[in-house]
């Protein structure tokens, strides 16, 4: 029986650390003292919570540097992106709570001699299941939601990334009540006894088929899902596009984390009257991105997490390259442990690579005649997360056709302020962020009076 968690810097096999893992035995008695703290931790207002939050924030970014290293370390992002993800967990905690304070709060209706509260009260004990490609914001995102909202929480991280979850939860629990935030460590065998366990509500980030596995188990009592399950991101370039500009985003975004992004830009799509122009900008700013480990300060693109992964990569383009996909750039010869940045143009439908979720620095194109033609083949995909368009007056028209949860046009998925991440289609179950977003790790009640 496995007692302990490895976890391995992906750059060079080098062993990181370890940790426990949690005999699936204790799961159900981890849950129970869930239950337990959430009593007292519920009963507190939410200024009350969200004071113990921003201390917790506070720790989190005293130790932002050491623990952004850790992450780097353990993960295989540059040593800057791993930094920028835990100081923006430390900075934005207390935003965040105070976004979800505002959209919990009791609305109030009246008529009459008649007034209704329709009251957002805790759900209890929400199990976060969070991935390894942004190991501490991916769960931040929902942990302080919930803990906003009068939950507690028990926490699984990837067992690619186990250091840096102890390390966020060692940190906060230097702050909150004893109970009020756990962590469970472990693969799969964890993960599906906190499914069935005893709680409310199930927040995932992960693989589509992982998320229909935690659906058919939470099934049995109809357990709350938050689920965000992955994405085939497209791009469409329109002949009024600046070039310039759409390539530099189809390299940024295709390329970012060594591909390993559920946003990331998988299938682009191009108007054959720009599309050599288009193709060559892209290489050559392509060309210029470099591998290497988190701590080389020339490199763009990192490890990719492990074997498995880099085998599944090496495959679609394989099976592209077979099937007479034109490298553009890369395609052979990658160092162990990396896949060397990849540009195949001439993609075809019946290519692995047009289909499934590829999670690694691969860039992919294909050419259209009409934009019809484009909007066809980019909503034809089981995933629907994210897409953007590129182009001039008629962009706009041809992004709201499109069949993905957030759009971009001229721009990434990002959106301004509190608005909520979601997918469409099968990359999505519920969605968190925004006041809708937010209310998800609640309870509504309406309670009505006559006066």
């Amino acid at each position: 029986m496995i007692t302990k968690l490895k976890s391995y810097d992906p750059s060079n096999g080098e062993l990181v650390g370890e940790v426990d893992v949690t005999s699936i035995d204790d799961i159900a008695s981890i849950v129970e003292k869930a239950h337990t703290a959430q009593k007292e931790w519920g009963a507190l207002s939410v200024n009350e919570r969200i004071e113990y939050i921003g201390k917790a924030g506070k720790a989190l970014s005293e130790r932002a540097q050491e623990l952004g290293k850790l992450l780097s370390r353990e993960m295989g992002k540059d040593i800057s992106r791993g930094n920028g993800e835990v100081y923006s967990c430390a900075s934005d905690a207390v935003y965040r709570a105070k976004e979800v304070q505002e959209a919990i709060k009791t609305q109030f209706f009246r008529g009459g001699r008649r007034e209704t509260q329709m009251q957002y009260n805790p759900l209890g004990v929400c199990a976060i299941i969070a991935p390894w490609n942004y190991p501490m914001s991916m769960a931040h995102w929902m942990i302080i939601p919930a803990l906003t909202a009068g939950n507690t929480v028990v926490f699984k991280p990837s067992e690619e990334t186990p250091l840096i979850a102890q390390a966020y939860v060692e940190t906060f629990n230097k702050v909150l009540p004893d109970g009020v935030l756990q962590i469970v460590h472990g693969a799969e065998e964890q993960g599906k006894a906190l499914v069935l366990a005893d709680v409310n509500l199930i927040g995932f980030t992960g693989s589509r088929p992982v998320g229909k596995d935690i659906m058919r188990n939470a099934a049995g009592t109809l357990k709350r899902l938050v689920m965000e399950l992955g994405g085939k991101d497209p791009l469409i370039v329109m002949n009024d596009a600046d070039i310039r500009q759409a390539a530099y985003f189809a390299v940024a975004n295709s390329l970012e984390n060594a591909g390993q992004m559920c946003i990331a830009t998988e299938r682009i799509y191009v108007d054959e009257k720009v599309a050599d122009e288009f193709e060559k900008e892209l290489v050559n700013i392509a060309g210029q991105y470099k591998v290497g480990a988190w701590n080389d300060i020339h490199a763009d693109v990192g490890p990719i997490i492990n074997d498995k992964q880099r085998s599944i990569i090496l495959s679609h383009i394989e099976d592209a390259i077979d099937k007479g996909a034109r490298v553009l750039l890369g395609g052979k010869d990658h160092p162990g442990r990396y896949i060397l940045p990849t540009v195949l143009a001439d993609i075809k439908p019946d290519m692995l690579i047009a289909n499934e979720e590829t999670f690694g620095p691969v860039i992919c194109i294909s050419r259209y005649k009409d934009i019809d033609e484009a909007v066809k083949s980019a909503n034809n995909s089981d995933f629907g997360l994210g897409a953007s368009v590129y182009g001039g007056d008629q962009a706009e028209e041809v992004a709201n056709r499109l069949e993905a949860g957030m759009v971009g046009i001229n721009q990434g998925v990002g959106g301004i302020g509190d608005t909520p991440w979601v997918g469409a289609k099968q990359s999505g179950f519920g969605y968190h962020g925004s006041p809708d977003g937010h209310r998800q790790f609640t309870q509504v009640r309406v309670v009505t009076k006559r006066g």
